[in-house]
């Protein structure tokens, strides 16, 4: 079967489902990392640890691209690569390079740069017609906030500020006036190198608030097309912070939303050049006038979407993932899994503090068409959640009938959040 050049990738879902997949389709992988101890740790969810199913584990520079080419040549010569892969937003560029220069298949590294940096999604969706916010892009000078408030007097309050390379909702701040607004410029030219040692640009995205709900439109582009798997809901909380709090697959739009949206977000991909080898995880708000673009992520979706599709549909779209990598057409086949929807929520701490006392799980794990119950340990040290990378553990639930995985899990929730002790 296929050998893969993973560069980078998980922490988090995917570091267990990617591996899982390359190995359930008989492929093999060679990890390439510039840091191998930011993978050394517990392996996710007490299953094996993924780096044990690799082939080869080598070190190298993977945040300089001029450094990485090469070497990805030399690999390849050696080993010959199928495909080149990753789960980590922050290689996915690097990824899509590679492979061009390997010649082996993947979407266009120009689309791929585009869809990673939000200041030039937004501009590249804007000049071709797709419904987004109006925003500016900002550089940040010395003092952080100054060119940021006269942007933001041209657009008017209230703004989103983002900045334009990160994931996981880390720096998104909802601000509602001048001073909200520099302190939330102030917190990010705090934060100048990502977590894999990556110089971030000095560069800040504004945008108006939208209003209305947010879905994501989960999709694969593969032959020249785009195919729709489905669309997701979402619930944010956390203000003035956006954090995800739950999801339900599929959501529960009414038949013209559903189109609307699905649309749109085939608008956007096509807009980008994401138009092969991708599995992409588009996000939108559903405003009261019309659907608008938040955001388009060119990999699988996180916070465990991808596993609700796999209850729902058994389309398993980190195999997908692995498959459009190789350029193999991916089996986007509907089966009857005997559940019509299925939903995640997820436990978000409120507080600092430590972790004094949590439900352990196990009568949750016996309840009726519980998927997942994944809870953290007594003794944790807590922050008030600020981002998706906070959450202490998460339950998922499916129903056969219809739409009702969403009140399930929250019944669920509300059981596991009164017995949480943070102090």
């Amino acid at each position: 079967m296929g050998h893969l050049l993973m560069v980078e990738s998980w922490v988090g879902s995917m570091s267990r489902l990617l591996p899982e997949a390359l190995r359930d389709g008989g492929h093999e992988f060679t990890f390439l990392t510039r840091d191998l101890g930011h993978y050394l740790r517990a392996a996710p969810e007490g299953v094996r640890h993924p780096l044990l199913g690799a082939r080869n584990v080598i070190t190298a520079e993977t945040n300089d691209l001029d450094a990485l080419l090469p070497v990805a040549e030399r690999l390849h010569a050696a080993f010959g690569f199928d495909g080149v892969l990753s789960s980590c937003d922050y290689y996915l560029p690097a990824v899509a390079a590679v492979a061009a220069r390997l010649g082996l298949p993947g979407p266009g590294a120009d689309a791929v740069a585009r869809a990673c940096r939000k200041d030039l999604t937004r501009r590249t969706l804007e000049g071709a017609g797709v419904s987004g916010p109006r925003f500016a892009v900002v550089e940040s000078g010395d003092e952080p906030g100054a060119t940021e408030v006269r942007a933001a007097r041209a657009l008017g309050f209230p703004l989103v500020v983002k900045p334009v390379d990160l994931c996981a909702g880390m720096y998104v701040r909802r601000v509602d006036e001048e001073a909200e607004l520099v302190a939330a410029c102030r917190a990010l030219a705090g934060f100048p190198v990502n977590a894999r040692g990556q110089h971030r640009p000095r560069l800040v995205l504004l945008e108006e608030l939208l209003d209305g709900p947010e879905v994501s439109v989960e999709t694969v582009s593969s032959g020249g097309r785009i195919s729709v798997v489905g669309v997701t809901d979402k619930s944010i909380a956390g203000a003035p912070a956006f954090i995800e709090t739950g999801h339900m697959f599929p959501a529960p739009l009414a038949p013209d939303e559903l189109t609307a949206v699905q649309d749109t977000a085939v608008e956007a991909l096509k807009a980008l050049g994401l138009m092969e080898g991708v599995v992409a995880h588009t996000e939108i708000k559903l405003t009261s006038a019309g659907p608008r673009v938040v955001e388009v992520n060119p990999r699988p979706a996180g916070n465990r979407i991808t596993e609700l599709v796999r209850h729902v549909t058994g389309i398993d779209l980190a195999a997908v993932a692995v498959d459009v990598a190789l350029g193999r057409a991916p089996d986007l086949a509907v089966r009857d899994t005997g559940l019509r929807s299925a939903a995640i929520g997820f436990l978000v701490p409120e507080a600092d503090g430590t972790l004094t006392s949590l439900d352990s799980g196990e009568q949750l794990r016996q309840e009726t068409d519980v998927l997942e119950v994944v809870l953290a340990e007594p003794g944790r040290a807590v922050t008030t959640a600020g981002s998706n990378n906070e959450y202490l553990g998460h339950v998922m639930a499916g129903d056969p009938k219809g739409l009702g995985a969403r009140t399930r899990v929250e019944t669920l929730m509300a059981g596991v959040r009164d017995r949480m002790v943070i102090r």
